[in-house]
């Protein structure tokens, strides 16, 4: 019998905005870099009698842009005011969470519905296992942006988040990587019967979504073969072992008893405002990857990889421009930036602005191969000396210190070149035999000999001659 199976998973994602002080106090937001409870006032850590101030205006500038990005239609002209969300955790030090109500509504990215945008304040890091709690970062901006239940597989979960952490390093200001976390929520329908959604806390990295979709999807189905049902539940992420547990029956609105905090004015955004924010809004990779396909006439796939990094897009942009922007420029900037930067970046495992490299360094290098100073494969060996050397050295000064610059004493080739046919002697006979590939073996021990500082084109005229007499 077959299996109908189909699944319904909706995200709420929740990411810090980078601003120096916290939504309603001064306090700093640089918890990782100090002492536990060391930044915290009457205010963050819930103090009776202690009033906050009005909400920091970049974090509401953040949620404005990050808004408009995914499409939203923003609340303009009423009050956007913050609610009192109760519940009790040992990280919530006042017994509830400020959290607003939605600053934009209806959007929508990469095709899933984007319910809402708001701003609420982060609880404090609480250690059940060491029975701790650090209010430092208590209070830190969130943006939290609350999905549709539009996406259909873990793998599709999987790509929304990637691509929605791309369009944070484009946006800046946000805290993507490390700090995002998302609740998950996940209903399934199978051979007819359909379950209840259950929701999973607080799972910190695109990786986590993935695997809790992977077990909830199989938990469910096999619950329902077996003629249970599931329960309307939140569970945790027990990351260690890749499960999900039960924590507690889903609350509702009312269980959180919302009021409007009394001690705060709603916010009132006017069109104003909105386009000011939007005319610092920058290019998102998405347009930014459809422009490049346009305007430099490369393959799409090239403009993706290209466009995953913010700091690797601007940098092939300027590279191009110095070598001249035709199409010879443009395929050189391609090959080296896209193929041979990305190829040592993803090695080791670093974004291109931790090389603290240059554009200029770019120019300087495919320049160096463009008028053979260097070989092709000493150009590879020297960019991945610029990204070890994290910039402090050009590649002029590489190539000169590491004596790699190309043999133009054409005797020296011509011996090297001898003593490779001589090493040779069954490829020598097979290219003698019409089989033209056999010649690549000498030439790689051509350029062995040399340490790659022959120029390919020339060795293989050499050789030719040499052979073919």
């Amino acid at each position: 019998m077959s299996e109908d199976l189909s699944m319904k998973c909706g995200l709420e994602i929740h990411v810090q905005v980078d601003t120096n002080s916290k939504l309603f106090c001064q306090c700093p937001t640089n918890y990782k870099d100090v002492e536990p409870n060391t930044n915290i006032c009457p205010v963050c850590i819930g103090h009776p009698g202690a009033k906050p101030m009005p909400p920091n205006k970049k974090a509401i500038d953040m949620a404005i842009m990050v808004a408009k990005m995914l499409g939203c239609e923003m609340v303009i002209d009423k009050d956007i005011y913050f609610q009192r969300k109760h519940y009790n955790y040992p990280d919530l030090p006042s017994g509830y969470q400020k959290t607003s109500v939605p600053i934009g509504e209806h959007g929508t990215f990469l095709g899933v519905g984007i319910t809402e945008v708001h701003l609420e304040e982060d609880p404090g890091q609480y250690k059940p296992d060491l029975g701790t709690v650090d209010y430092n970062r208590s209070g830190t901006p969130l943006i939290e942006i609350v999905t549709d239940p539009d996406m259909k597989s873990p793998e599709e979960a999987r790509e929304f988040l990637r691509q929605l952490l791309r369009l944070f390093r484009y946006i800046g200001n946000l805290r993507g990587e490390g700090t995002m976390r998302a609740d998950t929520n996940i209903s399934i329908k199978y051979n007819g019967i359909q379950g209840n959604r259950v929701e999973v806390k607080n799972v910190n990295s695109i990786r986590g979504v993935y695997k809790v979709l992977k077990y909830e999807l199989i938990r469910q189905k096999n619950v329902l073969r077996r003629g249970g049902e599931i329960k309307l539940e939140t569970r945790a992420f027990m990351e260690s072992q890749m499960i999900t547990k039960g924590m507690r029956s889903k609350e509702t609105a009312d269980d959180y008893r919302y009021i409007p905090d009394p001690d705060l004015q709603p916010i009132v955004l006017s069109n104003d405002w909105v386009e000011k924010v939007e005319a610092q809004m920058p290019e998102t990779p998405m347009n930014k990857e459809k422009r490049f396909v346009e305007q430099y006439g490369i393959k799409e796939d090239d403009a993706k990889v290209l466009v995953s990094d913010l700091e690797l897009a601007d940098v092939f942009e300027k590279v191009v421009a110095e070598l001249g922007n035709d199409k010879d420029g443009i395929s050189l900037a391609v090959t080296w930036i896209r193929n041979e930067l990305k190829r040592v970046l993803v090695y080791n495992k670093i974004e291109f602005f931790e090389t603290n490299l240059k554009p200029e360094h770019m120019v300087e290098l495919i320049n160096s191969i463009k008028d053979k100073t260097i070989s092709q494969k000493i150009g590879k060996t020297i960019i991945e000396q610029m990204v070890e050397h994290k910039g402090e050295k050009t590649p002029k000064e590489l190539i000169s210190e590491m004596g790699l610059t190309v043999i133009e004493d054409t005797s020296e080739l011509e011996k090297a070149c001898e003593e490779a046919i001589k090493n040779s002697e069954k490829a020598i006979e097979d290219y003698k035999s019409g089989n033209q590939r056999a010649l690549n073996s000498v030439v790689g021990q051509v350029m062995k000999l040399t340490r790659g500082r022959a120029e390919p084109g020339t060795v293989v005229e050499i050789l030719k001659k040499k052979i073919d007499g």
